[in-house]
């Protein structure tokens, strides 16, 4: 059996080296098909009818009329008489027609009666909850009214994170055709190739043998695009119901922004309490949130600083009608950072202590200290801390205020299951094949980058092939799992090929084929590399047979293979200038400093960090969903209204990746989570320096600040 532990850093040539993504050129010159663009042979166009009210009962509908509309080919009622609906934009009918026009007009016919029922949208206001909110009880640790009246400082506050929607570029939808020979054709956009083609056999109730997946790629999901949901189990019935006709259906933008999926809100009452020296002696939080008719997880807070000795803590759920949430890059972490690293600067500020010297001095309170100290110092020194630091309310005078801010973040990110297949032909071609999929993020081009490194190849002689359940079947997408799950699994079966290939050419090179091994294009002879073959020499030994081994990353076995771990930390600091005249918030710059532990990409894994920078930055200056509280429907649900940064809006991004020979023997873990957890704490952090006091609720939007600086409620 191969060794399959990674070589050493000094004695990699491929992984860690900054190559470009595969699919660069193909995406940015537009020629990248994703499943929105495909168009087949006769398609049809299907279109969701949408409940208007946010809660109901169906009282009658009547599709005769659209039934009727030339072009239409089926109609199905999603939600009978007596559905109750819970949120504006519940699906209650589908059209499928020949044109996305004639489906639009026909679901213009649908006439559907209601019940209207009383709703409820709007939970940042605890008083206003009432009956909606599930309290889970209440938690002690340590004595904290003791605590309380031995600290020589106490700060109170009232924070708050509303509810986003993750406003995918590709909508949510896929294109599915069901044949009369029972077999389902799926292209869905997703972020489980492989899982999907289960959970849709269940709906379906056809074997999953049945149903072939296959995507290319996938325009954004940031943790909402498991599940075929219900417009892919409606519009499968409608191919069915037509004959075997394929059927497209994607959300259109307004929908997509109520139903596609939402991060829960966050909000908070905390008091936390210190020795003048800063030690955190105190931690008492009562707090809320949602994500819709289900109530809201409960953030961990606090938040990286889990040790703090004397702590109570409450949470509610609260149900609110509106569509419910799902898994957003970082679930609960966002809510939960803000929620910790905003009460402690306000405590750092009531210290007259540097919020970066109270981080560092409370570090014991983490999970690993270290690893804080020593990002909290890289970040200050790249940026300029001491040089542009104040105390809360010396920002000097003028109508332009600077200030910095600082946050902390966490996760996990252990690869998931995952199973390569790597063939090696006759002619020197190789091709790895995984039931993966690519978000985006650069997948192809690490599982690239892994299969040349174990087989002493360059990354262009590598075929990358995944998106399909053809191929052996990988996890899914979400929690920064996927990275390490491929590596590893490639990494074996690559190994595992290698092996083999060993066998058949060791009589040619005359030695034993346990003492032969690759390097750049070559098998040659560990003791004597002159004894050598080109790697399409060595390959043409096969004749006419290929090589084709596959590989698995088991995670219970993982950890202790050490190709991929899980657990990182990273750290932020946010730079802004505040106009306190306008209340508009201006980005400097933004410095994340982030382990990830071995890396196999330095290029990509920035860009997986500068993405999850802007997020932050959007998240923290203006981009939230608002409910009116009459009808109970979203009122920004486009991209006009519902806000995201421009270029000119993020500033400059400094990334550092905290890649030591210590992280690096931690083997693979993965990044698309954790670089997205500080960011918002540490640009509140930073306007609240700039300001002299904090703007209690994010986004910071003009009004919100100008609220905070007039002492009023936004």
């Amino acid at each position: 059996m191969p060794e399959y532990r990674w070589p050493d850093m000094s004695k990699r040539k491929v992984m860690g080296q900054r190559f470009s993504r595969l699919d660069g050129v193909e995406k940015s010159s537009g020629r990248a098909k994703y499943s929105s663009d495909l168009n087949k042979p006769g398609m049809l166009h299907a279109v969701l009818v949408t409940s208007p009210h946010a809660h109901a009962k169906v009282r009658s509908i009547d599709t005769s009329a659209a039934e009727k509309h030339p072009g239409v080919a089926a109609v199905r009622v999603i939600a009978p008489a007596g559905t109750e609906i819970q949120w504006a934009g519940w699906e209650v009918a589908i059209i499928a027609a020949n044109t996305e026009l004639a489906a639009r007009d026909a679901a213009a016919k649908v006439k559907v009666e209601y019940d209207v029922l009383e709703h409820f949208v709007r939970e940042a206001d605890l008083k206003k909850v009432k009956t909606r909110a599930k309290p889970a009880g209440e938690q002690v640790e340590g004595d904290p009214e003791m605590a309380a009246k031995q600290a020589d400082v106490v700060s109170e506050g009232y924070y708050g994170i509303p509810v986003l929607t993750h406003c995918c570029l590709e909508t949510h939808g896929n294109v599915v055709q069901w044949t009369p020979d029972n077999k389902v054709e799926f292209n869905p956009s997703t972020q489980s190739v492989t899982s999907i083609r289960g959970d849709l056999a269940r709906l379906l109730s056809v074997p999953a043998a049945n149903i072939h997946v296959h995507q290319d790629h996938v325009g954004g999901g940031f943790g909402s695009k498991f599940q075929p949901d219900r417009w892919g189990l409606e519009s499968s019935q409608l191919s069915k119901q037509a004959g075997g006709r394929p059927v497209k259906i994607f959300l259109d933008r307004a929908t997509e922004l109520v139903i596609g999926g939402i991060r829960p809100s966050g909000f908070a009452n905390i008091k936390v309490g210190a020795k003048k020296d800063g030690t955190i002696t105190l931690w008492e939080s009562e707090s809320w949130a949602t994500g819709g008719i289900g109530g809201g997880g409960s953030p961990p807070i606090p938040y990286v600083f889990t040790k703090i000795p004397n702590r109570r803590q409450s949470h509610s759920a609260v149900s609110t009608n509106t569509a419910p949430s799902r898994a957003w890059r970082a679930p609960n972490h966002q809510q939960a950072c803000y929620l910790t690293c905003a009460p402690l600067e306000d405590l750092a500020a009531k210290l007259k202590m540097d919020p970066v010297e109270l981080l560092i001095k409370n570090a014991g309170l983490t999970a690993r200290p270290d690893t804080y100290v020593r990002q909290l110092k890289k970040a200050a020194e790249l940026s300029e801390w001491s040089k542009l630091w104040h105390p809360r309310g010396d920002a000097g005078k003028g109508s332009i205020r600077r200030g910095l801010g600082v946050g902390a973040g966490t996760w996990g990110g252990a690869g998931h299951d995952s199973t390569a297949r790597v063939t090696i032909h006759p002619d020197g071609t190789v091709e790895v094949e995984l039931g993966s999929q690519d978000l985006g993020t650069g997948t192809r081009t690490i599982i690239a980058q892994v299969a040349a490194e174990s087989l002493g190849l360059r990354v262009q002689d590598v075929r990358v092939k995944i998106g399909d359940t053809n191929y052996p079947p990988s996890g899914t997408s979400g929690g920064s799992t996927t990275v390490g799950g491929v590596s590893s699994s490639t990494r074996k079966a690559s190994l595992n090929a290698l092996e083999k290939l060993y066998i058949e050419v060791a009589e040619a090179l005359g030695a034993p084929a346990d003492q032969l091994t690759v390097a750049e294009g070559k098998v040659l002879v560990k003791d004597n590399p002159a004894k050598s073959l080109p790697w399409k020499a060595a390959c043409q030994k096969l004749g006419v047979k290929t090589i084709s081994e596959t590989g698995s990353n088991v995670p219970a076995q993982a950890a202790r293979e050490g190709l991929n771990t899980g657990g990182v930390g990273g750290v932020q600091i946010a730079d802004v200038s505040v106009d306190i005249e306008t209340g508009v918030v201006k980005m400097n710059r933004l410095v994340a400093v982030q382990d990830m532990g071995l890396v196999i990409n330095p290029k990509t894994a920035e860009s997986q960090i500068f993405g999850a920078c802007i997020m932050s930055i959007c998240g923290a200056l203006m981009e939230e969903r608002i409910t009116d509280e009459i009808t109970g429907r979203v009122l920004n649900a486009d991209m006009e209204f519902y806000k995201l940064a421009g270029i000119k809006d993020i500033g400059e991004i400094v990334v550092h990746l905290d890649i030591t020979e210590e992280n690096d023997k931690r083997g693979v873990i993965g990044l698309g989570e954790p670089p997205a957890v500080p960011g918002i704490a540490a640009i509140s952090n930073a306007v609240a320096n700039a300001i002299g006091l904090r703007v209690p609720t994010v986004p910071m939007t003009p009004m919100h600040v100008l609220n905070a600086l007039a002492g009023r409620k936004s």
